[in-house]
């Protein structure tokens, strides 16, 4: 018999606990119960109609990326079980506000008193230290026992924030520093020329997808930037998921990560064009962004860009799930994922003393990307020796992936050590004192962190898929076997910011740099 959580034993006969929904405490003060009748948006992830791991496997064989179409048809959910749900949502006063079998998502709309008793919940908010307040849980999500099956995961009932841009702006005392003032940083444009990326690509014909979380840009700031760097304007796109948009407010909010983003992708593949998908920050929101750039059949963009995430310890087992069979259904689909690896070293921001890896850059199914820094003398390890530092490490939660069986990952240096995927896969340039020249909100400043590195990689891969005629997909188990000549091996440095340590550069594959900064001839590999 399954085992039920306090809220199914107390009153709710046949529902059982839904596997990884588990929340910790929340942050904050609790400031009261959430309003029963408020009404809100959740989404349910639908289990696939088959399994796809035989499918991925012959793809590393050479078969090629399936249609949009094709993936509905094969691995999209069934619509047996949307009825199932329906049937389930109607008994509990609840509507379907949309759904779709690609996305395996079935999006809910009703109060909150009804969804608390359809799913076995306590709802309440709680008030952050910078007076934001979230919606919040804690222990498991419950549902009827005969939805186990299909059911994966419930999203939307807690809306706190999950993730952080992994972004940092050159600062000398308290002053932003200014490209002017720079001589270490680097216009987008040159990072292209130092590794030598394909001269005779543009990016022409691919789309690039980048997930934001908050902020947004100003058209004007784009003309500006491009127009400046000698560069046509990139087609750049908004697009609004879970009610998010575009909102554009000042030079110190995350409209540094969105511009960064947009103009180092853009300066890099020029010719592409740029959907930008603008969410909540909340895993529902996040995950709902990736799913909607992977199955948009109408952009289809060739790589998602992610410069988004906090340490794998922050999130619930079914968002890691969920994400990462996100991450497979992009490689069915012929779509690469360049994830920011972090940006505080192998502490990644938690205060425990021990060592974690960012998600979603520890899944498996993504290109993981450390950070450098990079000077006219030499590339190291980029760690600042004040916390900010490249993440990587080895995951607490996703095993050794194939593709790494034969790379000498070392042990996690938490205790007991363990072994577990390495993060990152690649590196590039990313402190923010060598970092990379941009226009946000009309001011001109200097960012780096790895959140530069996602999608200085996807405007690398979008120059490949454009010179190959094909898009390249996901590129781990391919960039694991070609050896050490298409990547600029980093020897020197460590990202050590934890208590019980961290890890150091080593020749090859090491757990700062990965394989190393990918060079232009990667696409001859590929």
């Amino acid at each position: 018999m399954p085992e039920r959580n306090k809220s199914a034993a107390s009153g709710q006969p046949g529902l059982v606990p839904l596997k990884g929904s588990e929340r910790k405490m929340p942050a904050g003060r609790n400031i009261g119960a959430a309003p029963a009748h408020e009404i809100i948006e959740v989404s349910l992830r639908l289990r696939r109609r088959t399994a796809i791991d035989s499918l991925l496997k012959e793809m590393r064989k050479g078969r090629a990326p399936l249609t949009r179409t094709e993936y509905e048809q094969q691995f999209g959910s069934a619509r047996e079980d949307l009825d199932q749900i329906e049937a389930f949502a109607r008994s509990r006063g609840l509507t379907i506000l949309s759904y779709s079998l690609a996305r395996r998502t079935v999006v809910l709309k009703g109060r909150i008193q009804d969804f608390s008793n359809a799913f076995g919940v306590h709802l309440s908010h709680y008030q952050l230290p910078d007076g934001s307040v979230y919606r919040g849980r804690m222990g498991f999500i419950s549902i009827p026992a005969e939805l186990e099956p299909l059911l994966q995961a419930v999203f939307g009932l807690d809306n706190r924030p999950q993730a952080r841009p992994m972004f940092h702006r050159a600062v000398k005392g308290n002053q932003v520093v200014r490209p002017r003032d720079s001589s270490t940083s680097f216009a987008p444009i040159q990072m292209g020329q130092l590794y030598n990326y394909p001269a005779q690509a543009d990016g022409s014909g691919q789309c690039i997808g980048l997930i934001e979380l908050g902020g947004g840009f100003r058209q004007q700031d784009m003309e500006q930037f491009f127009s400046g760097a000698g560069l046509a304007l990139p087609a750049i796109t908004a697009q609004s998921v879970d009610g998010a948009v575009n909102s554009p407010s000042t030079a110190d909010s995350a409209d540094g990560e969105v511009a960064l983003d947009i103009e180092v992708a853009g300066s890099i593949a020029p010719q592409a064009k740029i959907v930008v998908y603008f969410a909540p920050n909340t895993d529902q929101g996040f995950l709902d962004a990736i799913t909607s750039a992977i199955h948009d059949d109408i952009n289809r963009p060739s790589v998602v860009s992610i410069s988004w995430g906090s340490a794998e310890s922050d999130w619930t087992q079914q968002a890691m799930d969920q994400f990462d069979q996100s991450f497979q259904s992009a490689a069915a689909l012929g779509v690469t994922i360049t994830v920011a690896a972090g940006d505080n070293g192998s502490s990644d921001g938690q205060t425990d003393g021990k060592a974690h890896v960012d998600f979603p850059a520890s899944s498996p199914n993504v290109l993981a990307c450390g950070g450098t820094r990079l000077t006219a003398t030499a590339e190291t390890v980029w760690n600042d020796g004040n916390g900010n530092a490249t993440g990587g490490g080895i995951s607490d939660i996703f095993p050794v992936p194939d593709y790494q069986a034969q790379t000498k990952l070392p042990a996690s240096v938490n205790a007991p050590p363990t072994k577990g995927r390495g993060v990152p896969d690649v590196a590039a340039n990313a402190d923010a004192e060598t970092g990379y020249q941009v226009l946000v909100d009309g001011e001109s400043m200097v960012i780096g962190g790895t959140s530069a590195v996602a999608p200085l990689m996807a405007g690398l891969l979008a120059r490949c898929n454009q010179q190959l005629g094909r898009p390249v997909g996901f590129v781990n188990p391919k960039i694991y076997t070609v050896g050490e000549s298409p990547f600029k091996d980093i020897t020197v440095g460590n990202n050590i910011t934890a208590k019980d340590g961290g890890y150091s550069a080593a020749k090859g594959w090491d757990a700062c740099t990965g394989l190393g900064v990918p060079l232009g001839s990667l696409v001859n590999f590929l």
